[in-house]
Parts: C-alpha cells; sequence; structure tokens
C-alpha cells in the first residue's frame, strides 16, 4: 500500500525522491518523509498530509540529498501522525540508521522485546521501529549495512519491502524485499529503489524486478544483490514499456474519469493478438498451456474486492460456454479455511497489481493443497503473482492510478472471456462457426463501448438527483448479479454512500422491506432471457414508491415514469454484455462523488496496492 523511493547518486536528487513518491500517491497514504545524509549526520521532513506539503518543507530548508529516502505510509500499526511516519530512525553513540518499509513484520512484539533488553528506545507505535534498531544493533557490532539487513531479515516474519541508509555508509542504500514489491532502475551515475516503476520513470526505464527474499547494495556506479540464501547473483534487466506521461491528466478533472474513458482502448491493447487473428490458441495464456488445459475437469478462481466481481462473472461463462465446474473465492477467506481440493484443477488468480497480498497468499496456500496447475490475470508483467504461476495473460491496461478500478476490470472480464472460448474450443464445445462469431464480437467491442460512454450527460443529470442520498440497492440477474455487485462497490469506494448489490429475485426475500420513496435503485436490465424477470422484480420496487434507475439495452422497452428513469445504451452484447453495462455504473459513482465533493481518486481509508493482509 505505501510507496518507496530511494537513491544513490552524484548530484542532489531531491527531485526524484519527493517527485517519485507523488507518482504514488494513487497508492493510498496519510503520511510522507523523507530521510537524507546531510554532512555526518542523517535529517529528516515528515508531514501527516500530502506530498506536496512535504515538498513545500523541502524547498523551505533547501534540501539537498545525493543519498535519500522517501515515503508514504499507510497506517497499519499505529495512527497516522508525525510519530509514526517514515522514515524512522534509529541513532546511538554516533551511528545513525534511517528505514522505510512496507508491509508488516508479524513478530515484531518478540523482537521489541529484544531490542529493549538491549537498551534501544522506541518512539513510535510502529513494527518498522523494530526493524531499524535490529539493523542498528548489528551495525553496531561490526557488521557492514548490507551485511546487517541480510542477517536481520532472515530473522523478520511477515510481508516487508525496505529501505535503509546510514551516517557511517553515506553513499549507500540498502534494500530488501519479501512478500512486497520492490524492484531497482539502472540509471547514469545514479541508482534507484522503488516500490513501483513509474516513481522512478523520469530518471530511467531500466528496471531489474528483485526476487523473493533479494537484499540489494545500491550505489551511484553499481548495484549488488544477493538471494535469500546469501549468495551474489544477477537479475535481468527489463525496459519497461511504461511511458511519463501515462501517468499524466491530459483534459480529465480526475484518473477515474481518465481511465474509464481509457477502456475502449486498453481492451483493444489486451485483445490485440485475438481480434487480429483468425482461431484462438491456448499458447495466449503461455506455452504449457494446452498440456494443462486438456487435464484440467475443474476451475478455482481467487481474488479480492473488484477482480472477485470478475471472477464471479468468469464462473458463468466457464460453465456455460465452456461446461466446467468452477467455484470462486475471496482470497482472503480462502487460505483460512479447510476446503476440499478436487484433482485436475486450475487455479486462477486475478489481480491488478499482481502485489495484492491477500491473493498471493491464497495462491500460495492452494500449492501447498497440491494445486499446482496456476494462471494469473495481471496488469503487471513482473509482478509476484506472475511469476509465481506456471501460465499467465497480461491485460494491457496501461498504468491505473484511481484507487477505484475501472479500466483494469474490464480488461480483466476480457481476458476471463477469452479464456473461456480457449477451454471451449479445447473441449470440443466450441464450434468453428461460433469461434467466428465471437472473434467478430471482441473486435466490434471497444466501439460499442465508445457508444457507452456517449451516455454521461444522462448519467452526470441522474448523479444530481442522487447525490444528497444516503444509501442505495443494485439489482442485477445471472452474470449482471456481479455487475451490480461491482457498481455497490464503486458507489461506496468513492461517494462513501452506503450501497448494496442483490441478485434481482432477492428482493421478496428481505431487501423489499428495504424500499421505499427516500431508497435508490440502481438497477441492470439487458435484453437477454432474463429480462421480463427483472421488469417483474422492477414493479415491486414501483409499487413501494422505490425510486428506480434503469441501463437497459435497445429494445429492452423499459417504460419511464415520474419514478423511473431509464438510460439506453446499445444493442445487447450477448456473453460481453457485462463490460458493458458496468460502464454506466463507473460514471454513476464518478458523477456523484464529484457532486458529494469527495477525493474521487484518493477515497478515504482505502489504498490501490493493498500489499499487507
Amino acid at each position: 500500500m505505501c510507496g518507496i523511493v530511494g537513491v544513490a547518486s552524484i548530484r542532489n536528487s531531491v527531485d526524484i525522491l519527493i517527485g517519485g513518491i507523488s507518482k504514488l500517491e494513487y497508492r493510498g497514504y496519510d503520511s510522507t518523509g523523507l530521510a537524507y545524509v546531510n554532512g555526518e549526520h542523517l535529517a529528516r521532513l515528515r508531514s501527516v498530509g500530502r506530498v506536496a506539503h512535504l515538498d513545500e518543507l523541502a524547498k523551505k530548508k533547501k534540501v539537498v540529498a545525493l543519498t535519500g529516502l522517501a515515503h508514504t505510509r499507510w497506517a497499519t500499526h499505529g495512527v497516522p501522525s508525525e510519530a509514526n511516519a517514515h522514515p524512522h530512525f534509529s541513532v546511538r553513540e554516533g551511528l545513525e540508521i534511517g528505514i522505510v518499509h512496507n508491509g508488516i513484520v508479524e513478530n515484531h512484539e518478540a523482537l521489541r522485546a529484544r531490542m529493549k533488553a538491549k537498551g534501544y528506545k522506541f518512539t513510535s507505535q510502529t513494527d518498522t521501529e523494530v526493524m531499524v534498531h535490529h539493523v542498528h544493533s548489528l551495525v553496531a557490532g561490526g557488521l557492514t549495512l548490507f551485511a546487517a539487513v541480510k542477517k536481520a531479515s532472515s530473522a523478520w516474519e511477515g510481508a516487508y519491502a525496505v529501505g535503509f541508509i546510514s551516517n557511517r555508509e553515506p553513499d549507500v542504500v540498502i534494500g530488501a524485499r519479501k512478500g512486497s514489491p520492490l524492484l531497482l532502475g539502472l540509471g547514469q551515475q545514479e541508482n534507484f529503489l522503488a516500490s513501483d516503476a513509474s516513481a522512478i520513470l523520469a530518471r530511467t526505464r531500466d528496471m531489474v524486478y528483485l526476487n523473493e527474499g533479494d537484499v540489494v547494495e545500491l550505489r551511484a556506479d553499481r548495484v549488488t544483490i544477493c538471494d535469500a540464501n546469501g549468495k551474489t547473483v544477477k537479475r535481468s534487466v527489463t525496459r519497461s514499456q511504461l511511458n511519463a506521461d501515462a501517468t499524466d491528466l491530459g483534459r480529465y478533472k480526475h484518473y477515474m474519469q481518465k481511465e474509464i474513458f481509457e477502456q475502449p482502448g486498453a481492451i483493444a491493447n489486451t485483445l490485440e493478438m485475438v481480434i487480429n487473428a483468425h482461431s484462438l490458441h491456448s499458447n495466449l495464456f503461455g506455452a504449457p498451456a494446452e498440456k494443462i488445459f486438456n487435464k484440467i475437469n475443474n476451475i478455482l478462481i481467487l481474488a479480492c474486492g473488484t477482480s472477485y466481481h470478475a471472477g464471479l462473472v468468469a464462473r458463468y461463462w466457464l460453465e456455460a460456454i465452456a461446461g466446467i465446474p468452477t467455484s470462486v473465492e475471496i482470497a482472503s477467506e480462502y487460505r483460512y479455511r479447510d476446503s476440499a481440493t478436487a484433482r485436475n484443477t486450475l487455479v486462477i488468480t486475478i489481480s491488478q497489481s499482481g502485489e495484492t497480498a491477500d491473493t498471493l497468499a491464497a495462491l500460495k496456500h492452494a500449492q501447498s493443497l497440491g494445486l499446482k496447475e496456476t494462471l494469473s490475470i495481471c496488469n503487471v508483467p513482473e509482478s509476484a503473482l506472475i511469476r509465481q504461476s506456471k501460465l499467465r495473460f497480461l491485460t494491457r491496461a496501461g498504468p491505473e492510478i484511481g484507487v477505484a478500478s475501472t479500466k483494469a476490470f474490464t480488461t480483466q472480464l476480457a481476458a476471463l472471456f477469452v479464456l473461456t472460448l480457449v477451454l471451449a474450443k479445447q473441449r470440443k464445445r466450441l464450434s468453428s462457426k461460433r469461434e467466428a462469431e465471437f472473434l467478430k464480437a471482441l473486435r466490434h467491442l471497444p466501439r460499442a463501448m465508445k457508444s457507452v460512454l456517449s451516455i454521461e450527460p444522462q448519467i452526470a443529470k441522474w448523479a444530481k438527483r442522487l447525490k444528497g442520498k444516503n444509501h442505495a440497492l443494485f439489482l442485477g440477474r445471472g452474470l449482471h448479479f456481479p455487475i451490480a455487485m461491482e457498481g455497490a462497490l464503486k458507489l461506496k469506494e468513492i461517494s462513501y454512500i452506503h450501497a448494496e448489490a442483490y441478485a434481482a429475485g432477492e428482493l421478496k426475500h428481505g431487501p423489499l422491506a428495504l424500499v421505499d420513496e427516500h431508497m435508490p435503485v440502481i438497477a441492470v436490465a439487458p435484453n437477454d432471457q432474463l429480462l421480463e424477470k427483472l421488469k417483474s422484480n422492477l414493479q415491486e420496487v414501483s409499487a413501494r414508491k422505490g425510486e428506480l434507475y434503469v441501463f437497459a439495452d435497445r429494445g429492452a422497452r423499459i417504460e419511464q415514469g415520474p419514478r423511473l428513469h431509464a438510460a439506453e445504451l446499445t444493442d445487447h452484447a450477448g456473453p460481453l454484455s457485462p463490460i458493458l453495462h458496468v460502464i454506466p455504473l463507473q460514471l454513476l459513482a464518478y458523477h456523484v462523488a464529484l457532486l458529494r465533493g469527495t477525493d474521487v481518486d484518493k477515497p478515504r481509508n482505502l489504498a490501490k496496492s493493498v500489499t499487507v493482509e
């Protein structure tokens, strides 16, 4: 969740340190800080507030930093405060060490007792301070900073990414990772440490993605990496395809709005190899895919939040089109229950970042139960999730800055639909004619999405009616029920309106008791075989004076009235309909939040990349 930027350079790098963490603001944070070598001592600035305030402090003090660390913190241990903000220092007998840390050290209480017994004083509530005192004790005993971090990290339990600096080695930055993302950036007479490539794109595009357990020493002219066994290793250099301008707002007010409108292009990029082909092939998911797909009889999908909703939609597709029994589990729950495993199961993990802690842990748990066939759908090519799976499909959504996921979700759905078709074809359930029809529909999808985006002005008018509400119900049927769930989640995330989604047929089994003239009800109404059933559910709402807002396909014949508002999208898209119907729900949440004056891109208490449990 937090953001890390570190630098070892021959020139002043305050701009990359503060500019870097400003690029990571989207991940969510409640405090920020900067540590740097200042002559024979370490210095730091910390702020409970935005990165812009830290930048003001640095400019006011005219900070110069050749070696330094910067951090954005999302509180886990300890309330948001300057005392709990990173960087944390351990200062004793002339030795000064600073740390920034993402993640959680689960055995921090035992380590804290050890450090207190050694005479170390604690000034914060964080688990992070335990780590810096631990390293300090080892350096004070004669180890270099690099050697001390290698030794100390073997005792840390949990997930972490850390950066260290010391006044005794003023030109060195040390980094280490386990279960939390950390990478290197290689420059000219300068090298960088970061939790996300976007933080350092302004100075380099040459990246080294660290493996689990790696510890690295950065100097301006070289880097040295040791693996979890303490052996010096070389890691491959990846040329980042991201563009520093990709995270600019351009003509849009917010990143969420920009990313909603980027969806047609993101879908086209994700499906490029599919829509330009005449037929589907299993190698879209990796060289071993055909062999693995041939032997699977079941599918288990593991994901969290919005990605979980994508998995729920995929279950309808996989069972109806490919004929494969599919279960979908919330990743954070799956690993903590005793589950029955079926042989020949394909485990699919879905994550925008590929670093979601719960999903990574769930994947490891599934593998420990003997489920070895794994596939990850992810937007980040060098992420931990991709590296831990046999098969992969990369969604080419580009950087997603807004905390409320939009284009990552629709590209995940597109990837899952392609997977469904490939599996159906391999199982002899997809005729050549039907395959051609689906490929045609996929080629048309970006154009259909643009058509749906054109109703934004109507949605903005609806938002004026909804802005003062405190509750809302979302309804959907069949494979659109998860889309209703996603719509409710979006409204909750960014407008702070309490919203719940129900399968429309469940209304009379309880939720109908909530409906009165003050309860807005948002319904997803595709022109499919369940439309007439849904219309009956809408009548149940109207009879209780509920106010309806209905997103319908052309030809659905939803009759408008004083308390029934209908927006017509486009022609029914068959199984691909969920990808179209989620767009107006995203726009509705955006415009309601806009009118309520909330922070659309960085909603309170939430983070973009959830790298702790």
